[in-house]
């Protein structure tokens, strides 16, 4: 490996398999809001579940691995003293925490949106073939946008519920667990 990667020397590993746990409680719980909200079958939103949230979580870690070795020392002492030990030193990291934890929220949300609009574009098999224009009125017209804008706005919406109730699972979970 070239010497001037960044890549940290000590991967993660219980923060992977906590990531992949959480994944594996996410994809039910997602591709449920799918299949309801979407109307797809079970099997086409279980791969969409599963795609979304295993991109995501790449891009995640990828997108970490990258902005880790740029923070301050003291912020990233204070991070590996969380990861590994549970507790903080600062008094303000905990605010510092919660902010990081609404920019990876928005952030997960807008990945998967964005990665689930890729998927159903390029898996798309049958493309409306281009016809004629016939002249349309100005009313027709705007109906179609309307249509267009109100199929974006639910896929939207449909991404922001699942993902907001996987994370609400997660964090119940967590919840739990450190009691």
């Amino acid at each position: 490996m070239p010497e001037n990667w960044m890549l940290p020397r000590i991967f993660p590993f219980g923060g992977i398999l906590f990531d992949f746990l959480f994944v594996l409680i996410a994809i039910p719980i997602e591709a449920y809001i799918l299949n309801n909200r979407l109307k797809f079958d079970k099997k086409t939103s279980t791969f969409y579940a599963i795609s979304i949230n295993l991109f995501s979580s790449v891009i995640g870690w990828f997108i970490f691995f990258i902005i880790e070795p740029m923070l301050p020392i003291q912020v990233r002492a204070e991070l590996i003293n969380y990861m590994f030990f549970h507790n903080f030193k600062l008094p303000n990291t905990q605010g510092l925490l919660i902010l990081t934890a609404f920019i990876i929220f928005f952030a997960t949300f807008l990945m998967k949106f964005f990665i689930l609009r890729v998927l159903l574009f390029s898996l798309n098999e049958t493309f409306p073939k281009k016809e004629e224009e016939l002249p349309t009125s100005q009313r027709r017209r705007w109906r179609s946008f309307s249509n267009l804008k109100l199929q974006s706005n639910n896929l939207a919406i449909t991404i922001l519920m699942a993902n907001s109730l996987s994370y609400t699972a997660i964090t119940i979970i967590l919840l739990f667990g450190a009691k």
